[in-house]
């Protein structure tokens, strides 16, 4: 590959989660696995969501659209690495990787969002239970989904102009499986001070902006519940933020832990390695967090199985 500014360059180097070839199989094998299940799981969702008529409820629609959004964020990255490992090739070229990073940033900071929104869902349905209807009325809901649609496409819009801008040298390997920002604006030798300027404010407005209010919303959640008398009321409110509570601290945690771990070690290596729990298996597990704590989604696909079960004997 040629050495010079980013019109000379064609292409990058995933370098995976490894590079022996003997665990190539394995990894294949297990994020294959991961993939399909993940695929699968948010389908169902979506499925028993817009098949039943009462979960046609704003917690309901925002919780498909997360689920479409987990679909689109693993099929951004693991089909290309599945593929890498596959053909034995580790070439993404220069506007595969521009795409895949465009892609990345959106998925991931709508994932963000729409996990802010639910939280705001829940805050109205528990400390104003009342006036839920009249707040969380269908305009509201598409119109918070459409502003977090629109915001993630012009920060990841703004960040893929910026690596644009970055001329890169001879060394164009990326140790990762994913074209990762940070990864990415490591590897050039242009001047990088506005890049990581542009990132570090971004990541601190639109994931701190959001994560602040998930806990504003939890501690008013909180200090509702606690005034609540009877201990059956209580549970009945918890239970209808767990899940959702559930699946915000694996996001967070895990995404917090790879940041952390990368920071600590240095390691890019160890990042690579650690992001497969924000990247892979965090929307792997949303499925089962929802169906498993969720009576009305467990009904509602038994009833779609019950009648598809009921036309295929007619």
């Amino acid at each position: 590959m040629e050495t010079g500014n980013l019109t000379r360059v064609s292409e990058f180097l995933l370098l995976g989660l490894s590079e022996q070839p003997e665990l190539q199989p394995l990894i294949f094998g297990f994020f294959l696995s991961m993939y399909l299940i993940t695929v699968l799981g948010n389908l169902l969702i979506i499925l028993a969501v817009s098949s039943d008529s009462h979960l046609h409820t704003p917690m309901y629609f925002f919780l498909c659209n997360l689920s479409l959004v987990d679909i689109c964020f693993t099929s951004t990255t693991v089909p290309k690495m599945l593929v890498n490992i596959l053909i034995k090739n580790k070439v993404i070229t220069y506007a595969g990787c521009i795409t895949q990073l465009y892609f990345f940033i959106l998925f991931g900071l709508l994932d963000n969002f729409l996990l802010s929104v639910m939280a705001y869902d829940r805050f109205v349905a528990i400390c104003h239970p009342l006036h839920y209807t009249v707040i969380m009325n269908p305009r509201l809901c598409v119109l918070l989904v459409f502003v977090s649609w629109i915001m993630s496409a012009m920060y990841s819009l703004l960040q893929s102009l910026m690596v644009l801008r970055l001329s890169f040298c001879t060394i164009l390997e990326i140790p990762h499986f994913i074209c990762e920002l940070h990864e990415m604006i490591q590897l050039a030798c242009s001047d990088t001070f506005l890049n990581n300027m542009v990132m570090y404010f971004g990541v601190g407005l639109l994931v701190g902006g959001p994560l602040a209010g998930i806990l504003y919303s939890y501690s008013k959640i909180v200090s509702s519940i606690c005034g609540i008398s009877s201990t059956q009321g209580k549970y009945k409110a918890f239970s209808t933020c767990a899940s959702h509570l559930s699946v915000v601290s694996l996001f967070y945690c895990t995404s917090l832990g790879v940041y952390l771990s990368s920071a600590a070690t240095h390691s890019s290596h160890s990042s690579a390695i650690a992001s497969v729990m924000y990247t892979v298996v965090t929307p792997m597990l949303n499925p089962f967090i929802y169906s498993l704590r969720n009576e009305d989604i467990k009904g509602a696909l038994k009833r779609f199985f019950f009648l598809e079960g009921i036309k295929i004997t007619e």
